[in-house]
């Protein structure tokens, strides 16, 4: 049977992680349960703050949402870090707006 894809979305791995929770692990094949296994090590902020992070990153930071949730999927600790996931080359990005993102995003990280 072929499957087609109605939407194509991009998600953060917090969201990867509750979507293959949501199925049951005895639901999983090997694929999916080597996924869930990485979400579960990877995820770097809480599942109930994704939304809230992505939103501000996009309305208040201008970013865009691929950048954002490339942002969110690393959680980058410095400016330098920020900077490697904005360096489109499209805009330049004042040094005080990345402050306030990595302050913004220190708020949400998840401690280790």
């Amino acid at each position: 049977m072929v499957r087609k894809a109605l939407k194509e979305r991009t998600i953060t791995v917090p969201q990867v992680k509750e979507a293959l929770e949501s199925i049951g692990e005895d639901h999983l094949d090997q694929f999916q349960r080597r996924s869930l296994d990485y979400a579960t090590k990877f995820t770097k902020v809480e599942s109930n703050a994704v939304d809230i992070v992505l939103n501000k990153l996009v309305k208040d930071f201008e970013v865009e949402e691929e950048e954002a949730v490339q942002i969110l999927n690393a959680m980058p600790k410095s400016i330098q870090e920020i900077r490697v996931f904005l360096s489109g080359g499209r805009k330049i990005i004042e040094t005080s707006k990345l402050e306030k993102i990595l302050d913004f995003l220190n708020k949400y990280r998840k401690n280790e």
